[in-house]
């Protein structure tokens, strides 16, 4: 009969993936080691391979349980059946405090992806694929001059961009915390995006130069 896992097993493991989330985030994946991960957890190097195979199943674990929590804070809301724009105001308050207590982690998944095999790669990116597609959905839905420009999508980038650059310069122990930011983003964007124009599409002329000039 096998015995069951220890006490406080997964909350170790938690732990295990904050510090590694971290190191990765701030070293980037390749520069950082396991002896690293595991002098950062308070652990000796073969107990953290108790908890995970090696440094590439901690990549996975981080990057693929930072977008699943995503996915369900965007699952949450639209099961509220908000009008469109209250739909919109709430995920981005939700994302910006979600972000702000994971941070690393999504700067993981965004800068260190490109070092996941194809099947990982696939299945993460099909659940960011997803949230991307239920923001761009509601921008659309808010503002159809902006879905029939077909700027939904682009638009929902710029947006994560605000967001992602945001916690690169605020620093929340000052006057304003992230709940206090969280309205302001959704103010600029909500504020903005009324009067977004269509852009001028390129003619046959100019991507024939482009394909040119890359050739």
């Amino acid at each position: 009969m096998s015995r069951g896992r220890a006490a406080g097993y997964e909350e170790q493991r938690e732990q295990i993936l904050l510090h590694a989330a971290r190191l990765f985030a701030q070293h980037g994946y390749p520069g950082t080691s396991m002896n690293e991960v595991a002098q950062a957890c308070g652990l000796s190097k073969p107990s953290l391979y108790h908890y995970f195979r090696d440094k590439y199943d901690l990549l996975v674990h981080i990057a693929e349980s930072h977008i699943v929590r995503l996915r369900t804070l965007v699952d949450e809301v639209m099961h509220e059946q908000l009008a469109p724009e209250a739909r919109l105001r709430e995920l981005i308050h939700r994302f910006v405090r979600e972000y702000a207590q994971a941070r690393y982690a999504h700067r993981v998944l965004t800068e260190d992806v490109k070092f996941l095999r194809p099947e990982d790669a696939e299945r993460i990116l099909g659940t960011e694929r997803a949230v991307v597609a239920a923001f761009a959905g509601t921008i659309a839905e808010q503002w159809p001059h902006v879905g029939k420009a077909q700027l939904a999508k682009p638009t929902t980038m710029l947006l994560f961009g605000m967001i992602n650059w945001m916690f690169t310069w605020f620093r929340p122990e000052g006057e304003l915390d992230y709940e206090a930011m969280a309205p302001v983003v959704a103010d600029l964007f909500c504020g903005g995006a009324p009067a977004l124009k269509a852009p001028a599409r390129k003619t046959p002329r100019r991507r024939a130069a482009k394909a040119q000039g890359s050739g």
